[in-house]
């Protein structure tokens, strides 16, 4: 699911991949459905791609965002984004994913992550596992 969802830069939450073309993608706003197009000149990740440091390797944002989902029960997170100093995004984090790297991770990187955690809980994404991971588990099951 992940790997349809996109971040652009210098445009605000989350979209999800509609359709390309050539030069262009369409993409639909998470927050309010409005579809526009993402030119090849735009910055575009898919949140699939996106792993976070930690002190010994690379964590894929889909097992972190599963930590928060599992801190927070599946809702949306306890932490007041807006009023939150540095310094409690650390310690926030830090019981999410205690060996990030602190100092390749950014409060901002934190923010970020918490508010597309909240984005993607309020569209009602909240499976995070990568869809091959799902499609070798169905074929398991099947062959047994």
């Amino acid at each position: 699911m992940l790997k349809t969802i996109l971040s652009v830069s210098g445009k605000p939450g989350l979209y999800r991949l509609v359709s390309h073309t050539k030069n262009m993608l369409i993409i639909e706003s998470l927050v309010d459905k409005k579809r526009i197009p993402a030119y090849a000149k735009d910055k575009v990740i898919s949140l699939g791609d996106i792993a976070i440091y930690t002190d010994s390797t690379e964590v894929p944002l889909y097992e972190v965002l599963t930590k928060l989902k599992e801190k927070e029960n599946g809702e949306k997170s306890s932490l007041q984004l807006s009023k939150a100093s540095p310094e409690e995004l650390r310690q926030y984090f830090a019981e999410i994913l205690p060996d990030y790297d602190r100092e390749r991770v950014y409060p901002s990187d934190i923010k970020k992550l918490i508010s597309w955690y909240n984005i993607l809980n309020e569209a009602g994404i909240t499976d995070f596992t990568p869809e091959n991971t799902e499609d070798t588990e169905e074929e398991d099951k099947k062959e047994e």
